[in-house]
């Protein structure tokens, strides 16, 4: 019998045929252990914010939430979707260097725990809307710190960034507090870069932030009432790379932590993650439509691409390199031959796997593409050659249940309104 690959005993072939290809498949059991070993191993001081930005799916924030999740949201959409899933305004912290009124008004009027201010220019707004409503803003400063981080796959911060306000820039500001009475200041944010595959890196990152917190907060002079170290745990998905060890990652940490705990019993400490905890818990799905030879070059083309999975082409990396690419109906099989997996779309970037190894493959087989829980659909293209969404489905207690559906064309379309141009033959002359 030939071996298939399997979510909680689902095989992926009943799954492809209930809901479609390509679709997203998540193992929401798989997804649920890995929060809560997280949880036990880190410091009970750090609460763990899930970012929705890594997959803004309901039912995951809903998931996460259950476990104790709190939200790190950066748009309206996002706001509106953690508290649908659960999550309490206290539990809700708002990012983003380019927030609109309409944004802050909410996050005013909602009572989250705390905006994230990235510029003097989003301060001078929240002063503003604070007084109309007549209340007062609880808000956390974004630090563009002077070091930078060593390890990360993308730097978010210690150079020139849209991100957060200079830290050279706040302490040249001492009054900064007095110029916005509608404003309370009472924390800060650092988040100094991505996907971080180095325990010592991490527990270092954190040191220096909770080192700088302390002095903007004693230099302007406000409660240190929340400190938001960032994250960027990192996710393996190239030869050469490996995850992070949680209790080797816990044992560098959490001494980190203890000690600035010790200095500050009553602040709050936040740990933004969301590729580390949704990533390796998704596979995309797509089904081969034709197989051919192209000067000696074997491609599968399969039914969705990088519209639906446009991390996986590497953007944001130098090298372009494959995400892990498994034959999903035949997992007994030897990977024996080269082949390039390519999408739907006019356009020679639209390839999921160069030169992956696989074993023959035919029309009808399923490619998985794994460790796609995180930057899928929202981050891709979706609507180039108007192909629309696919489908998420999210497994849990060995049941799947449908929790995004595909898009059909009646969608994209329903948003658009048809101008009918006169025709110049039947107007009079």
């Amino acid at each position: 019998m030939t071996a298939e690959f399997e979510i909680q005993g689902i095989g992926v072939g009943e799954l492809a045929e209930r809901y479609g290809t390509p679709l997203y498949v998540y193992d929401g059991d798989a997804l649920a252990a890995h929060f809560q070993r997280l949880r036990a191993l880190l410091h009970p001081r750090a609460e763990i914010f899930f970012s929705l930005k890594a997959n803004p799916n309901i039912s995951v924030c809903a998931l996460l939430g259950a476990q104790g999740a709190r939200a790190e949201i950066s748009s309206m959409t996002e706001l509106i979707t953690a508290r649908r899933a659960g999550i309490e305004p206290e539990n809700i912290i708002f990012l983003g260097p380019g927030k609109s009124r309409e944004e802050l008004a909410a996050c005013l009027d909602e009572g989250i725990h705390a905006i994230i201010c990235e510029s003097l220019g989003e301060l001078d707004l929240i002063d503003e809307l604070a007084r109309e409503r007549g209340t007062t803003a609880d808000v956390a400063l974004r630090v563009n710190p002077s070091f930078s981080v060593k390890g990360s796959g993308l730097t978010m911060g210690g150079k020139p960034r849209q991100f957060g306000i200079d830290e050279a820039q706040l302490l040249d500001l001492p009054d900064l507090t007095e110029r916005h009475p509608q404003v309370r200041l009472m924390g800060v944010q650092v988040y100094l870069g991505t996907r971080i595959l180095d325990e010592d890196v991490i527990a270092e990152n954190t040191g220096r932030i909770l080192d700088l917190a302390e002095r903007i907060a004693e230099k302007l002079g406000f409660p240190l009432e929340l400190v938001d170290f960032g994250g960027g745990f990192g996710v393996a998905y190239f030869d050469g790379e490996r995850d992070l060890d949680p209790e080797a990652l816990a044992a560098r940490l959490n001494p980190v932590i203890e000690a600035f705990a010790a200095r500050h019993p009553a602040t709050r400490l936040i740990n933004e993650l969301g590729r580390y905890l949704t990533a390796p818990f998704g596979t995309y799905v797509t089904r081969v439509r034709y197989v051919k030879t192209s000067m000696n070059e074997n491609f599968a083309v399969v039914d969705g691409g990088t519209n639906h999975h446009m991390a996986a082409v590497g953007i944001g990396s130098f090298v372009k390199r494959n995400f892990p690419i498994q034959l999903l109906d035949r997992t007994d099989e030897e990977a024996t031959e080269s082949w390039n997996i390519t999408g739907p779309l006019c356009t020679p970037n639209d390839t999921l796997g160069k030169k992956a190894k696989l074993p023959a493959l035919r029309p009808g087989d399923l490619i998985g593409v794994l460790r796609s829980g995180a930057y899928g659909p929202t981050a891709s293209p979706v609507h180039f050659l108007s192909h629309g969404y696919p489908a998420e489905v999210l497994v849990a207690g060995g049941r799947s249940h449908l929790v995004g559906e595909r898009e059909q064309a009646g969608d994209l379309l329903r948003r658009q309104h048809l101008y009918v141009p006169e025709n110049p033959a039947t107007q009079d002359n």
